[in-house]
């Protein structure tokens, strides 16, 4: 017999806590939500229904959360209420008299964080250092919420490509501290953060050639494309221009490799110049329309579970990326699917010439999106909440995936639930099937989870085209090495680039399956636009058609559609452990755990 009391009966969900009015409550209640829709995923809890409670055990603290469902998710993107503390005890009820204490998101957090910490094992600082972050990552999303909450409903990026960039103001839905940026000002975050819509010169060093490294893929190099770049400079004769993030310029000054550089004059700091850049979604990658390239800069700043610097060893991978896809891949790909691009980390520059990174280290990424109306839109900010105006009430579209998909259903006539299953079978075609195809031709697999994909959409609302970006998701599949190696040779040495073929398969099911997809469609139901388990079948249709015809991707094939588990990224174990997932063998960089794979639950 269970000990827990009957769950209370279906009820109506009541106003969404998103929309608050005081933007701090509403930021506690996603941080909460977010917390434990990481927490349930990651210790394996069961999810009731509906409008009824789940009843969360502690035994660390011997305490209980109530927890209304608002929507019980297929693919996990559960949306909860407001949780509530209540006795541990048996039978233990609320009662109009006594009614359960609220539990915000300190509460929750210390008490989740005790429960995985002492239940595996590890020493309490590690739970109280990811209380911490979580509180850091709400206090962040109030402030984004006030700001967007001030603006006018008719105000937007200044590019479409920007907009969806600057709309992830909860961050991702799966991590206990998805906003958390420490050691910066208030201040300096108004200018850093693409939710403020903040934007801000670059500092630009002057560097002696002799110390200047870096690779490049292209015809030209880092420098002579950043020098038509480095306007209002008073660049030295004969320097070279390497810029950095101002955060980044400041931190680094203190570092002994580079003071020692400042020393002998073989570096000089001149300062900001030249127009604002912006900040994209991750934060260190920075953009303008008018140039010919993004800038990924190093930034030393801890976010999430990370401190964001630019590795050199994950830069010369994204050039052999670049040299390898231009070898013959990428046109092959394109000749098939002319709607998907792969945006190149194609040339780097740092100074130093030992081993170690200086935290000058600069990627440049290809830009095609000069604020046209087909720019790409980061597939994170296209799915991202939106939450009401701020008087308690609900924002017309949830957000801009819940606008494009009434785009789609006014304009062919069809119901939501139809112009949903459009929209997911548009964007396979466009994004996930060139994707597969990579993997299963040439052995190339990514990374594409949501920040790392963009899609562009036509004037009916659907996708037309899709991009990857990110040098760092690159893997070849072992049984493609020698292939790799004849195609261009050199490829794979001096770079963790080849990896066996199941360890490559059970990634891409994560980042393409569980992240992207299975992502998507959770959204899709939990902002109420089309049954989850309708698009499961759409994606499973999709999927299915691609076994006969490729044959190389039959083991990714195998994992989505016919295990009953799939391996899934810990986002929250991730950061009680303390990882630093940049950092590290690919292997145990981020805890790994198994969850029960939707598709294959679908069909029992």
């Amino acid at each position: 017999m269970s000990p827990h009391p009957p769950a209370p009966p279906p009820a109506a969900p009541g106003p969404d806590p998103l929309d608050a009015a005081d933007p701090l409550d509403a930021a506690d209640a996603v941080a909460t939500e977010t917390l434990l829709r990481a927490y349930v995923r990651e210790t394996g809890t069961r999810v009731p229904g509906n409008g009824h409670a789940l009843l969360l055990d502690l035994p660390a603290s011997g305490a209980r959360l109530h927890v209304p469902v608002r929507y019980r998710s297929a693919t996990g993107l559960h949306r909860f209420g407001r949780a509530r503390l209540r006795q541990s005890e048996p039978g233990a009820a609320d009662t109009a008299e006594h009614p359960a204490p609220p539990a915000g998101l300190a509460l929750v957090a210390a008490l989740t964080a005790r429960e995985v910490t002492l239940g595996r094992g590890l020493p309490a600082h590690l739970g109280a250092d990811t209380t911490a972050r979580a509180l850091n990552s709400a206090h962040r999303t109030a402030v984004h919420l006030s700001a967007r909450r001030a603006e006018t409903p008719e105000h937007s990026g200044p590019t479409p490509f920007l907009d969806a960039e600057q709309a992830l103001l909860l961050g991702h839905p799966f991590h206990p501290a998805p906003k958390s940026r420490e050691e910066a000002s208030c201040g300096e975050l108004r200018q850093y953060s693409p939710e403020l819509r903040g934007s801000f010169p670059l500092f630009w060093f002057a560097a002696d050639p002799t110390i200047v490294v870096g690779e490049h893929a292209g015809p030209r190099d880092a420098a002579s494309l950043l020098r038509p770049l480095a306007t209002g400079l008073d660049l030295p004769e004969g320097m070279v221009p390497v810029p950095a993030h101002p955060w980044q310029a400041r931190d680094i000054l203190h570092r002994p490799a580079v003071r020692q550089l400042l020393d002998n004059g073989l570096l000089r700091p001149l300062g900001p110049a030249g127009p604002a850049w912006h900040p994209t979604s991750s934060v260190r990658t920075v953009h303008r329309p008018d140039a010919e390239v993004m800038l990924k800069l190093s930034l030393g700043m801890r976010i999430t579970n990370s401190r964001r610097n630019n590795l050199r060893g994950e830069m010369r991978l994204g050039i052999r990326a670049a040299r390898l896809l231009a070898a013959g891949p990428a046109a092959a790909l394109r000749a098939e699917h002319p709607h998907f691009g792969i945006l190149r980390d194609h040339a780097w520059i740092s100074v130093g010439t030992g081993p170690a990174e200086t935290g000058l280290e600069t990627a440049l990424r290809d830009n095609p999106f000069t604020g046209g109306p087909t720019d790409g839109l980061c597939v994170a900010g296209l799915l991202a909440e939106r939450t009401g105006p701020g008087d308690g009430t609900a924002p017309r579209h949830r957000s801009l995936l819940a606008e494009a998909v009434a785009r789609t259903a006014a304009v062919h006539a069809v119901p939501s639930a139809e112009a949903s299953a459009r929209w997911l079978s548009r964007y396979l075609d466009v994004l996930a099937v060139p994707l597969i195809r990579l993997r299963a031709r040439h052995g190339i697999a990514l990374e594409p989870h949501h920040q790392n994909t963009l899609v562009a959409l036509d004037p009916d609302g659907l996708p037309r085209a899709g991009w990857y970006r990110d040098s760092q998701g690159y893997y070849v599949a072992a049984s493609h090495a020698a292939a790799v190696e004849q195609l261009l040779p050199g490829t794979t040495g001096d770079v963790d680039l080849v990896f066996d073929d199941a360890f490559v398969d059970e990634r891409v099911a994560y980042y393409l399956g569980i992240n992207n997809l299975f992502g998507l469609i959770g959204t899709f139901g939990a902002q109420g636009l089309a049954d989850e388990r309708k698009l499961l079948r759409v994606l499973r249709t999709t999927l299915e058609g691609l076994r006969p015809t490729e044959p190389g991707a039959a083991g990714l094939l195998g994992l989505l559609l016919d295990q009953p588990v799939l391996r899934c990224k810990a986002n929250y174990l991730t950061c009680v452990d303390g990882l630093d997932e940049l950092i590290g063998d690919v292997h145990t960089q981020s805890v790994y755990l198994d969850i029960p794979n939707p598709l294959a639950e679908d069909q029992r």
